[in-house]
Formats: C-alpha cells, sequence, structure tokens
C-alpha cells in the first residue's frame, strides 16, 4: 500500500513538473470552446399537455353487443406511429416547414430534425392517461405551431384509427362471407349430387336401404301368389273349355266370378297397378299419392264390372240370334283363357322387374359401408360450413353494430389541459454547463499530457525513484543551493501557472456571467462603442 500510495505522489510530481502542458491546453482550449457556446443559438421549447379520457358512456350500455376495442393499446400505438414519416410530412405541411426546404437533402434532413426533436411522453400517474408533446427550436413561434401540429394529428389519427379498424374489419368480413357462401354452396351441390347418385341406398324419411329392401321382397312374393293364382285360374278355364259344360247360365256365372273378361277398362287398371306398385316401393299405404292411385283402381274395377254385366246380359238376350252351331258359354271360356294367358305374361314381367331390383340391391351391399361413410363426410363438412357461415354473419351484425357504436360517440376523448403557447424565454442551450464542461475538459488534457511527458521524459523527484532506478542505494541528498537559481526558477513557473489560471477563471466568470445575463455585458460595450 506505501508502495503504491508513494508511485501516485511521484506521478502528480511528474504533472507538477509538466505543468506548462496544462496552461498550454487550457489556453488553447477554453477560450475557443467558450467563444463558441457564448455564440450558440436559443432553443426555445413549447408543450402541450391533453388528457384521453377513455371512460366511454356507452361502454356498460354495448357489453357483450359489440367487439370494444382496448383504448390503452390504441393510444400507444398511437404514440408510436406519431412520428412515422406520413404524420412527419403532414407536419411539415401545415407548419409551411416544407417551403423552407429547397432542395430533397434539406428535407430530407428536415424530417430526420423533427422525428428527433418532437417528443411525447406520458406525465401522469400509471392510471392518469395525461401526454404531454414538446418541441424545440430557434424560432419559439415555429415550436408553437409544430407542437400543435403534432397535437392535432395524434387527436386526429387516434379517432380515425378507431374507424378506420371498422371499415377494414367490415371487408375482411364481407370477403370472408363470400367464401364461405360459395363453400357452401359448393358443400350443397355435392350433397345433393351424391344423394342423387345413392337414392336408392340412402336412408330417408320413409326409412333405409333395407327397408326398401324387404318392401320389393314384400311385392314379388304378392306378384308371385297372384301368378301363381292367375296360372290356377288359367288351367281351371282350359278345364272348363276341355269339358265343354252344358250348363250355360253357371258358366256365365264362372266367368263373371272369374273377373277375367277383357274390358275397355283393362289397360288403364294395368297401368294404375303398375303405378301402384312403384309408389308401393317409395312410399307407405298412408302416403296421398298411393290413397289416390287406390281409389282410382277401385273406381275403374268397379266400371270394368258393370262393362261386363252388361255384357253377359246383351249376350244372353241375343243368344237366339246366333248361329245355332256358336256356343257362347265356350266363347266366354275362349276369352278368358286368353285373357288369363294375356295376364300371366304380364305378371310375369312384373315379377321379373321386381327380382332386377332385388338382385341389384342385393348387390349393393357391400358399398354401404363406403357409401355411409361418405354421406358422413359430406354431412360433417357441409355442418361445419354452415356454422362457420352462420358464425361470420353474425360477427358481421356485430362489426356492424360497434361501427355505428362509434360513429355516435367516440371512445376515446380527449382533453386539452395545456395549449401550446409560443415561449419567451429560451429553454436551452445549458451554456453555464457546456463552459463548466468545457474548462474540466480542457484541464484533463493538459494533466492528461503532462503525465503522458513525465514518463516519456522522466524526472528523478525523490531517493527512493533514483535508487530504483539506479539500483544504488542513496546515503544522503544535496537540496540546491541559491546560486543555482534552482528554487527561484520553480517560484517563478509556479507563479506563472497560478496567473494563468487565474485568467482563465476570471474569463470563465465573465462568460458564465453573459450566459446568465448578456443584457449587462453587452450594455457598457455598447455604450463604449
Amino acid at each position: 500500500m506505501q508502495e503504491i500510495i508513494e508511485q501516485i505522489v511521484d506521478y502528480l510530481k511528474g504533472i507538477w513538473l509538466k505543468r506548462r502542458f496544462i496552461i498550454i491546453s487550457t489556453w488553447l482550449i477554453c477560450p475557443l470552446s467558450w467563444v463558441l457556446i457564448s455564440q450558440l443559438d436559443n432553443v426555445y421549447e413549447s408543450e402541450a399537455r391533453i388528457y384521453a379520457d377513455t371512460q366511454s358512456i356507452l361502454g356498460p350500455l354495448l357489453k357483450g353487443l359489440t367487439v370494444k376495442t382496448d383504448p390503452e393499446v390504441q393510444i400507444r400505438l398511437m404514440i408510436k406511429t406519431l412520428l412515422s414519416r406520413p404524420n412527419l410530412e403532414r407536419i411539415t405541411r401545415m407548419t409551411d416547414l416544407d417551403v423552407q426546404a429547397n432542395t430533397p437533402a434539406a428535407y430530407e434532413e428536415l424530417i430526420e430534425d423533427l422525428k428527433t426533436d418532437i417528443i411525447i411522453r406520458k406525465t401522469g400517474g400509471r392510471n392518469e392517461n395525461i401526454f404531454t408533446i414538446t418541441y424545440k427550436n430557434k424560432d419559439p413561434e415555429t415550436a408553437k405551431n409544430v407542437v400543435n401540429s403534432a397535437l392535432t394529428v395524434f387527436i386526429e389519427n387516434t379517432l380515425g384509427e378507431n374507424r378506420s379498424d371498422s371499415t377494414s374489419a367490415q371487408k375482411f368480413l364481407d370477403t370472408q362471407i363470400k367464401e364461405y357462401e360459395n363453400r357452401l354452396l359448393a358443400a350443397e351441390s355435392r350433397l345433393t349430387s351424391f344423394k342423387q347418385k345413392y337414392s336408392d341406398v340412402l336412408p330417408d324419411q320413409y326409412g333405409g336401404y333395407y327397408q326398401k329392401l324387404n318392401i320389393v321382397k314384400e311385392q314379388l312374393k304378392i306378384i308371385e301368389l297372384n301368378l301363381l293364382e292367375q296360372e290356377t285360374q288359367l288351367k281351371s278355364a282350359k278345364a272348363q273349355l276341355s269339358t265343354s259344360p252344358t250348363d250355360t247360365t253357371n258358366s256365365q256365372n264362372n266367368i263373371m266370378n272369374s273377373n277375367s273378361i277383357q274390358t275397355t277398362y283393362d289397360d288403364r287398371i294395368s297401368e294404375l297397378e303398375a303405378s301402384l306398385d312403384s309408389l308401393q316401393l317409395r312410399y307407405t299405404e298412408m302416403h296421398p299419392d298411393v290413397k289416390e292411385v287406390k281409389r282410382r283402381l277401385e273406381h275403374l274395377t268397379q266400371q270394368r264390372s258393370k262393362e261386363i254385366e252388361e255384357y253377359l246380359s246383351t249376350t244372353k238376350d241375343g243368344s237366339n240370334k246366333l248361329a245355332t252351331s256358336q256356343n257362347p258359354v265356350i266363347q266366354q271360356l275362349q276369352i278368358q283363357v286368353n285373357q288369363l294367358e294375356n295376364q300371366i305374361a304380364s305378371t310375369n314381367v312384373r315379377a321379373n322387374d321386381y327380382r332386377e331390383q332385388v338382385k341389384d340391391l342385393e348387390s349393393k351391399i357391400h358399398i354401404l359401408p363406403e357409401i355411409e361413410a361418405e354421406l358422413t363426410s359430406l354431412n360433417r363438412g357441409y355442418e361445419i360450413t354452415k356454422d362457420k357461415y352462420e358464425e361470420l354473419l353474425n360477427r358481421k351484425e356485430t362489426a356492424q353494430l360497434a361501427q355505428q357504436a362509434d360513429e355516435t360517440t367516440n371512445p376515446i376523448q380527449f382533453r386539452v389541459i395545456d395549449p401550446p403557447r409560443a415561449p419567451t424565454e429560451p429553454a436551452g442551450p445549458k451554456r453555464i454547463l457546456f463552459l463548466i464542461g468545457s474548462t474540466i475538459f480542457a484541464f484533463g488534457v493538459g494533466v492528461g499530457l503532462s503525465l503522458l511527458f513525465s514518463q516519456i521524459n522522466p524526472v528523478v523527484t525523490s531517493s527512493m525513484q533514483a535508487s530504483k532506478a539506479t539500483g544504488i542505494p542513496v546515503f544522503g541528498i544535496v537540496s540546491a543551493s541559491e546560486n543555482l537559481g534552482l528554487q527561484k526558477w520553480h517560484r517563478k513557473k509556479t507563479l506563472i501557472f497560478i496567473l494563468s489560471n487565474s485568467v482563465l477563471l476570471i474569463m470563465l466568470a465573465f462568460f458564465i456571467l453573459y450566459a446568465i445575463a448578456p443584457n449587462v455585458i453587452l450594455a457598457p460595450i455598447r455604450g463604449i462603442l
């Protein structure tokens, strides 16, 4: 520790011996810097304070009905975007600063200066939205105008941003609604085409595939029974024809009861029976179309029976006019046989058709799981698209309500607490601090130079330093004599150093006084001149 202290003392002695560098640096730096600092232009600062009220009256009333943006977030965003280039260019136009920029380079410099010098900060507490906008300029009126313009841009952009967001949301929702509407139509088209393609196997309100298969099989059984009955009737008629019964009256009654004589209603009855079979494949017995066909079929059957009765009556009345060689009973039996053969042929066709339907339905049993899976997938996609479409419609209604609310009342109310004013006193530069700082800097440069040269060209200032430098112990010290004039020379250097620093201090005081009250210094000078 002792060695460190001694080392520091040796450094200080070396600096003191080279103190002329302190004098040189201070006299070179201080006067020049003081003059430059005193000639700095005054800078005027204008400021404005505003309060942002985020408590909307409609907020509690519209809670849950509209989407409300966070005013705090919105204000922070506007603070960050206030100094964007479009806003800065707008400020230059509002204050006519753009006219002063004659070249593109000067205009760019102006934009950069505004970006640096315009300051907006939150000055209130954590829960108080009080903001201060400040700007410094050489001209107090310019400073005021810039602050006023920045205040206007800040308020307008904050109010317009919410409406712009609502409009953008509306456009986005309209685009999405149109897209999902097209998706919904496409999904509906795919689902309809699929149902039309597999209508015979898809489940519906009247039953599914297996129910249809059972219905077709039941209809086939009925037709086969009818076919068997008709074949039995044909055999019976042929047997009667072969035996040639003599009881004409009984034969006529059998023909009448067989319901097989060909009439004008037979074709229509056959068509209605085929239509009834087709309807029974798709609908139940309670369906209105099935009931209507059955009613018409019953009516035609009654008409057919009447026609047969009229025919038999006519045949009986005119039997005496017929040739004796022609037996009417045999003729009717022949007619009956022909009709039964035609009916059997028609029934066979119907039976074959039902057999083909049964075969076709049974062949599709293995693809039912795939069809049901695809149908489920199509329905799921359709429902998802439909739900999303309805959700977008609801959101659009919400957005419209929010926009109408924003147009009715502003979510953020701005109140100017302190409007900008043209300052009468300069806010800068801080000449006193600059003067003192430049003096300290100059003195520090001198000390550094003195230390540097004391190390480059060292001077022995103590016995210990000499002993370290030479490695020889010191046995005695001889002080400087008056005859050598060394003491007088040292006193002269010290006096010069003191006078030099004294003059600098006086000059420093003069410049400080000029910075504080320039009129006090300039008035006597103007009087002399």
